[in-house]
């Protein structure tokens, strides 16, 4: 399943229109802010899907009922640029559970690239609900192999992939090699250029967020 929020208009538009913009993206703290921002809505989408238990919550004047989430999702990242992201998804399910995941690409002379996981720290995700969160998805290559490692180590419950843009080959990607996760997005672009990149996409993310590496 693909959620795409961009198809039906609400205020997530604007926040992915000044994360895409060459003028807001000048004020880095509106950036991570912007980020933090779709985690959130996002966050709030992706509530509506999980389980949910009957419960009697009781007032100062009688007894209320309501249906309540029995155990929040385990949020991951994939480091750097998914930290402000992550931080969103966590404002909304304030009691989940956080596992990080560090990953690189190491380009070759050819122009090819390898993807190297470096670090990774995750609580027990034996049946979980468990949140990737990673704010582009490019060749979706970095987020297949992350995804992989998890469901190999752990019985996982279910599998949500939260990313802010993606390309379509991205997202071709995901679905051949993980048919079985929901995939959350706020917009699909259609162009990859050589090196990677989605364009119009929004640059490079993590840059944007926390200024220029090496």
């Amino acid at each position: 399943m693909i959620t795409i929020l961009t198809k039906q208009n609400s205020i997530a538009n604007h926040f992915l229109a000044e994360l895409r913009d060459v003028r807001i993206q000048q004020d880095r703290m509106r950036f991570r802010r912007n980020l933090e921002r779709l985690g959130e809505v996002m966050a709030y989408e992706i509530s509506k899907t999980l389980e949910y238990h009957y419960v009697d919550v009781e007032t100062p004047l009688g007894v209320a009922s309501t249906h309540l989430m029995p155990q929040q999702p385990v949020i991951a990242t994939i480091m750097r640029a998914g930290l402000p992201f992550h931080q969103g998804l966590l404002n909304v399910f304030d009691r989940a559970d956080s596992a990080f995941i560090a990953a690189y690409r190491h380009t070759k002379k050819s122009g090819e690239f390898e993807i190297h996981k470096k670090y990774q720290n995750t609580p027990n995700l034996d049946e979980k609900v468990v949140i990737m969160a990673d704010p582009m998805l490019a060749t979706g290559k970095s987020l297949v192999l992350c995804c992989k490692d998890l469901l190999s180590e752990y019985n996982i419950k279910e599998l949500h992939i939260a990313t802010v843009i993606a390309s379509e080959e991205g997202i071709q990607h995901v679905r051949a090699f993980l048919p079985e996760v929901q995939i959350w997005v706020g917009a699909v672009d259609n162009e990859l250029t050589s090196k990677s990149y989605i364009v119009p996409g929004l640059g490079d993310a993590g840059d944007l967020a926390y200024g220029n590496k090496e």
